[in-house]
């Protein structure tokens, strides 16, 4: 039988909220020098601390559309957590096929050299001495970070954790390095709108994005005609738009029954923030308000956004570091070629009841998922029923 020559694969860890003409062009650089892509992909809660604009199913054909293979779902202690955590869990499950080759992402600086010398920095023993050095002003983290690495290796290699997706390369190529994983990380120059930048550049950011769709413009020639096609269905149908505000009420009244002590048990919580927290909870009527009587210098709104959003869908501290299974949203024909060429180290689910071989830790993370899931459909503009997460199928492509 003739062997088939082994691909060249290239992962990437995304959120598509929602697809944009920068993603487009990522994925699109990734299938120049790559046989196939895998994407890793947030659920229906993102980093912001909110439920994405779009669930996670229409998001999966958005991100086949685009030239993805394999779509992989990043769960939600993971996809709804801090840059650090993101990437780890991203990383970790893209290293776990066994088969790929490369680790990409769009980045301002566009070279992976001097993101990783920053890697390596933060890993070092002497970047933790000379954080704990700095005296306290009150400060961010990110902040004292930034100073202390342009302390141990120059102001030039510092001012790299000043724009956000350099930030989120360099914790990528930590998570590369802690993990010992193979992926070598490549970074391809961000074209288009910075982040929460403001009008202006032919590639909008996915902050532009939302707010266009949101106030009803037009956006032909402004997005890939897969995300105006998603946007058309979904604005018919009962599973989109999502939107923070159908739930807000919700979330206030988790915010408000919970204690201290509760707060504390939730991820990215340190420095006595969950007094604030507490606080705070007794006194807000709206969610802005509950974020700005948080809000301080040293406490980020993205961080407090996480906080309020993971006490609602149940997260804790005391989760796994890394993802505990790898659970597919999607694939090409190609996509099942690279599933035979893996090599999985953690086991790979397709339908919610394989979850049942799995061991304790697999099953309490895909609880989190399901119910998550269950509370995105509050945000819909006709709410979806509980069980979403194990009657949806997975997506095929070509």
């Amino acid at each position: 039988m003739e062997m088939r020559e082994k691909m060249k694969i290239a992962g990437v860890i995304c959120e598509l909220n929602p697809l944009t003409l920068g993603h487009e062009y990522l994925f699109r650089r990734a299938k120049e020098d790559h046989d196939g892509l895998v994407c890793v992909l947030s659920g229906n809660f993102v980093q912001r601390g909110e439920p994405a604009i779009l669930d996670k199913w229409v998001r999966t054909e958005m991100a086949l559309s685009a030239g993805a293979d394999l779509v992989l779902e990043l769960p939600v202690p993971w996809a709804c957590a801090g840059a650090e955590r993101f990437a780890a869990g991203g990383v970790a499950l893209l290293d776990s096929l066994g088969c790929l080759d490369t680790l990409l992402f769009g980045s301002e600086t566009g070279d992976a050299g001097p993101l990783m010398e920053v890697a390596r920095v933060l890993l070092s023993p002497a970047f933790e001495q000379t954080l704990r050095e700095l005296p306290e002003t009150g400060e961010t983290f990110a902040v004292r970070r930034q100073r202390s690495v342009s302390r141990l290796a120059g102001e030039e290699t510092g001012k790299l954790l000043e724009q956000p997706n350099d930030i989120l390369g360099i914790e990528y190529c930590k998570a590369v390095l802690r993990q010992g994983s193979a992926l070598v990380p490549l970074a391809i120059r961000r074209v288009g709108a910075g982040h929460d930048q403001e009008d202006g550049d032919e590639f909008p950011s996915g902050s532009q994005v939302r707010e266009k769709l949101r106030a009803g413009e037009a956006l032909t020639g402004l997005v890939p005609e897969a995300t105006v096609r998603a946007w058309e269905e979904a604005d018919q149908t009962w599973h989109g738009p999502l939107d923070m505000k159908r739930i807000e009420m919700a979330v206030l009244a988790r915010l408000r029954t919970m204690t201290a002590e509760d707060f504390a048990r939730l991820p990215e919580i340190s420095e006595g923030l969950e007094h604030r927290l507490y606080d705070a909870a007794g006194k807000a009527g709206s969610l802005g308000s509950f974020y700005g009587l948080v809000k301080t210098k040293r406490y980020s709104m993205a961080r407090i956004r996480r906080a309020a959003m993971g006490a609602f869908l149940g997260l804790t501290g005391d989760l796994p570091a890394l993802p505990p299974y790898g659970r597919i949203l999607g694939m090409s024909g190609k996509g099942e070629r690279i599933l035979r060429q893996a090599a999985p180290r953690l086991p790979l689910v397709g339908r919610p009841a394989e979850m049942e071989r799995l061991g304790e830790a697999a099953k309490a993370v895909f609880a989190l998922e399901q119910r998550a899931d269950d509370l995105a459909g509050l945000a819909a503009p006709i709410p979806w029923e509980r069980g979403r997460t194990c009657t949806e199928k997975v997506r095929k492509a070509p």
